[in-house]
């Protein structure tokens, strides 16, 4: 039977830094010496400047043993102001899974479960507060079907909430185990580590305006479905429809001509046919409600300033001003085409360079909407008698930018197509990418209403 050993781990010195890797070797260095990971360099580094102990600017050095980041020689990531302790929580109807991350440890402990409830969240933050006196508490949990309000409850309370998106949490290939205590405690961890994307959250108000936005939507793809369904049933049994429109009142009364030899078959018909009547009532009423929605909005400057764009009327800018939000928190126009899905995909190796299709990974209904209006610049640039109402009492920065979107974007059309001979679909997709950009300066060019809270300010005495 073998016996084993285990050494003890000494401290390691971050300033003799071993040539693990070729490329941060010395040119001076032989390849022997490259090679050997145990051979370490006898002259000392020199200081940077600053850097001494007590000189202004130091950095102060990590108590062994030495993190990962000090052993291969990488700048660690700075120091949060004071402890913290990092909540992650497994959030679902009845229950929560809750674990803990200490900044100043590299363990995670299970707290256990608690109930469902903001008043149970709550509860624990007391609890973690008095149980950890001058700690910050950080607490993080998956975007999923129970929406903003625990966060917006903690953030109300004075704590820090992340609401992370599923998408980009990292996971191991090779992980197949998924519990809930598992998913608190990789919560834990990498919020800990700074390798959670976190999610805007939304005000109420501007909420309300996306499910407004959101449910017409879905009504408008109940009714395409219905649609679908009834065409293709009346095909099965040989009817035809030879009219050239399609949906509209000739249509209709070419269905109240149709007759089925079952009963059961006609019961079906005419089932199919009060579905797509009833869509279209919903699809108005909710119509109907569109315009004083954004008439009392915050945002009713953004959407009218993207109004001024062509093909952009006030369904495709208010959805695009509901869905992407605050347009300042995208720093550049890439971030929000990013957003949006519409940059290119990348499979890249080496020095072999591979494009592929628009990712899709971004927010679909705002992209839609994007390439949908995108398919009217394929005509020469004009100002409509439509669009000359949209644009009246706009500042003429708002116009000129408006206009420089038409001309560019037709240009790119015309060049995509017959120069480079793309497909208009794929043209239309490169068109709404940078139209994008164009709501991006817009929405940065135009500033909102102020918020309720803000316009009512306490006059002093």
């Amino acid at each position: 039977m073998k016996t084993y050993l285990l050494r003890q781990t000494s401290p390691v010195e971050p300033q003799t830094p071993t040539w693990a890797h070729l490329d941060t070797a010395p040119e001076s260095m032989g390849i022997a010496e490259r090679r050997s990971p145990t051979r370490r360099v006898s002259a000392p580094i020199p200081a940077r400047a600053g850097s001494e102990t007590g000189a202004p600017g130091a950095v102060p050095r990590c108590a062994p043993p030495a993190t990962t980041g000090a052993i291969l020689g990488h700048p660690l990531p700075p120091a949060a102001h004071g402890p913290a302790l990092c909540v992650g929580l497994d959030v679902h109807t009845e229950s929560i899974a809750v674990s803990l991350a200490p900044s100043d440890s590299t363990e995670v402990r299970r707290y256990g479960l608690i109930g469902g409830r903001h008043d149970d969240v709550l509860q624990l933050a007391r609890k973690l507060a008095a149980a950890h006196p001058g700690v910050t508490l950080k607490f993080c949990y998956e975007a999923g079907p129970h929406g903003y309000p625990l966060c917006r409850c903690l953030r109300a309370h004075g704590y820090d909430c992340l609401l992370v998106a599923p998408s980009k949490i990292p996971r191991a290939p090779g992980d197949r185990v998924k519990t809930n205590r598992r998913d608190a405690d990789q919560l834990a961890r990498l919020h800990r580590a700074g390798e959670l994307t976190a999610i805007h959250v939304p005000e109420p108000e501007d909420e309300a305006v996306r499910d407004l936005i959101r449910a017409r939507y879905q009504v408008q793809r109940q009714q395409h479905r219905a649609r679908q369904q009834l065409k293709m049933f009346l095909l099965r049994h040989n009817f035809r429809y030879a009219g050239t429109k399609a949906w509209t009142a000739q249509p209709l009364r070419y269905l109240a001509t149709v007759k089925l030899p079952f009963g059961e078959q006609q019961f079906v018909c005419q089932e199919m046919v009060h579905v797509i009547s009833e869509a279209g009532e919903r699809l108005e009423r909710y119509e109907a409600q569109r315009p004083r929605v954004v008439a009392g909005w915050r945002w009713e400057p953004v959407v009218r300033a993207l109004m001024s764009l062509r093909g952009v009327a006030l369904l495709t800018a208010a959805t695009l001003v509901a869905e992407s939000g605050d347009l300042h928190r995208f720093g550049r126009a890439r971030q929000l085409m990013g957003y949006l899905g519409l940059v290119p995909s990348e499979d890249s190796t080496g020095d072999e360079r591979r494009q592929g299709g628009i990712t899709q990974m971004g927010n679909g209904i705002a992209r839609r909407a994007s390439i949908e209006a995108a398919w009217n610049y394929r005509t020469p640039a004009r100002i409509s008698r439509e669009l000359l109402k949209r644009q009246e009492g706009l500042s003429k920065a708002v116009k000129d930018l408006a206009w420089a979107a038409q001309t560019r974007l037709h240009h790119r059309y015309q060049h995509l197509t017959k120069v480079r001979h793309k497909k208009a679909t794929v043209a239309a997709a490169a068109l709404g990418r940078e139209l994008s950009g164009f709501v991006w300066a817009l929405g940065r060019l135009v500033a909102p209403r102020a918020k309720k809270d803000e316009a009512v300010k306490p006059v002093a005495a």
